[in-house]
């Protein structure tokens, strides 16, 4: 049994851990109560504009623009949206597996395994996809410090360039989709070309007259359409990613009070057995004191 001093010292230990992972949570706890507001925030707009591109393109006919357009694909690019930091549980790594599924899938719809490129926006991603040989093309670390639409449409301008000029046939993009503080989804979207898009369930779709014409609208509309939707897509991923942190660091909290528990009985036990010892040392002395004289 370890002595009273090494228990006290685990428990010491143990205390100051846990004085971490209960500020931690609080830190992530007031991040995302900001950053569950800006996804509330921008979900409506996305929506508008998903609602106001569907329109356009019927207006304009489903060639009018080379973003909206499908062809065969033989290379598959796949945005993986990662987090910069540890410390929130499962977030990363349900995420790769989604994405390696997600590729598995593609190459059986396809009949043939399309040449895969990964371009990974955190760090978490970036290390994991390549230290296991994936052709990884494009690298954004530190997008979350600070989390700002610039970068989105930095983003955004990176993989129109790419697709336009032939490096890839189609982009997916797989992040972690927030859904309360407590829940989040792992979505996997096509990005490019955009898909065919359809006003919600229950919703009726509104009619536009477009100056100077639908097809003029439509270029102008989609630039800023795809970097909306991936500054969406991050805002989403930012929560999530605040949301798993809270809740890891709450059953470390929770984990590091039962240990403590387990320690803090273990001691008074060894405490206990130390005292008897010396009130059986006590007893034992004064007997043979006694039966000397």
């Amino acid at each position: 049994m370890a002595s009273l001093r090494e228990v006290r010292r685990r428990i010491g230990g143990i205390q100051k851990t846990q004085k971490i992972t209960r500020a931690m949570k609080m830190v992530a706890a007031a991040k995302l109560r900001r950053r569950q507001s800006a996804v509330v925030a921008a979900r409506p707009y996305a929506q508008a504009m998903k609602d106001l591109l569907l329109h356009l393109a019927t207006v304009a006919g489903d060639s009018a623009n080379e973003l909206m357009t499908p062809r065969e694909v033989h290379s598959l690019a796949m945005v993986v949206v990662t987090s910069d930091r540890g410390f929130c549980g499962a977030f990363n790594s349900n995420l790769f597996r989604t994405a390696l599924a997600h590729v598995g899938a593609q190459a059986g719809a396809l009949g043939v395994a399309p040449a895969l490129k990964v371009i990974c926006v955190g760090k978490k991603g970036s290390e994991y996809f390549s230290k296991r040989g994936y052709d990884v093309t494009g690298r954004y670390v530190g997008v979350s410090t600070p989390l700002v639409f610039a970068q989105a449409q930095a983003i955004a301008r990176d993989l129109v360039a790419g697709y336009r000029n032939g490096a890839y046939d189609r982009v997916d993009v797989v992040y972690n989709e927030f859904k309360s503080i407590s829940q989040r989804q792992i979505a996997v979207e096509q990005f490019l070309p955009i898909p065919a898009v359809s006003p919600e369930k229950g919703r009726a779709a509104r009619e536009y007259i477009c100056e100077p014409g639908g097809k003029e609208i439509l270029d102008a509309l989609v630039p800023r359409y795809l970097s909306f939707a991936l500054w969406r897509v991050l805002l989403e991923s930012n929560a999530a990613e605040e949301g798993a942190r809270m809740a890891a660091m709450e059953s470390a909290t929770d984990n590091a009070e039962e240990i403590i528990s387990t320690l803090q009985l273990q001691y008074n036990k060894a405490r206990q057995s130390a005292i008897t010892t010396e009130l059986l040392e006590i007893v034992s002395g004064a007997e043979a004191l006694a039966s000397s004289e």
